[in-house]
């Protein structure tokens, strides 16, 4: 009996569904930044929800820790590991600077990136004490 689906086209189901994963993830870190500063602006009492400012804090962490750390993106790493099994072509570098590099034609070295996510990271911080969250969530 043949298998529904091949395992080449399972693989590569994987590392698409990780790469609309990832792509959530870097839209909830961006658009949640904005949102917050824009929310505050525009009473939007949600953005003051303790648990999303905690995850999205968090969010941030991970990714100004991994880039300090010069590590590449697990999210990175597993979407290439299941593209190179499934026989596809990979890219080097991290998700944000091939992608910028793709649609944007951008192009810098790693410390660029690195002071990028350092400067975001800072920004959500100060949003903690600009636009503080609640002390519980009543949202």
């Amino acid at each position: 009996m043949k298998p529904l689906i091949s395992k080449q086209a399972l693989l590569l189901f994987l590392a698409d569904s990780l790469l609309i994963l990832h792509v959530l993830f870097v839209c909830f870190v961006v658009f949640g930044l904005l949102a917050i500063y824009l929310g505050w602006f525009l009473q939007w009492p949600w953005i003051r929800n303790r648990r999303f400012r905690l995850i999205h804090l968090l969010a941030i962490a991970v990714v100004v820790v991994q880039s300090w750390l010069g590590m590449i993106c697990p999210l990175t790493i597993w979407e290439m590991g299941l593209r190179e099994a499934a026989g596809e072509v990979t890219y080097s570098g991290s998700f944000i600077q091939y992608w910028l590099h793709k649609v944007l034609y951008f192009r810098a070295p790693d410390w660029v990136f690195i002071s990028l996510y350092s400067v975001f990271g800072a920004l959500v911080l100060a949003s903690w004490f600009l636009v503080p969250p609640l002390k519980r969530n009543k949202l």
